[in-house]
């Protein structure tokens, strides 16, 4: 088994209601930012746990998921129609 070196690079104190503040260290690390999520992963062989940054999807990933194309740009001003357009169907006024 190789030998591997791990460096401490911060700790955290569990509070009383099991929450724990994330490092400076360890956000700027893992590029985390308010709003960002984190995964704890088990290692079931050796017992450890790991933390790390989850993945992220922007509108366009889940648009391209679903409709497998990628959404069209539209102007301010052709959003803003379309929800007119919207609202007047529904409920017979802008």
């Amino acid at each position: 088994m190789p030998y591997t070196l791990f460096m401490k690079i911060a700790h955290s104190k569990i509070t009383s209601q099991g929450q724990i503040s994330v490092p400076a260290v360890v956000r700027k690390k893992l590029g985390l930012t308010p709003g960002s999520t984190i995964e704890w992963d088990e290692d079931e062989e050796n017992g450890k746990v790991t933390v790390k940054r989850s993945g992220t999807y922007s509108f366009e990933d889940i648009h391209r998921a679903v409709f497998k194309t990628k959404p069209k740009r539209r102007s301010l001003k052709e959003l803003k129609e379309g929800i007119g357009d919207y609202m007047l169907e529904k409920y017979g006024k802008r």
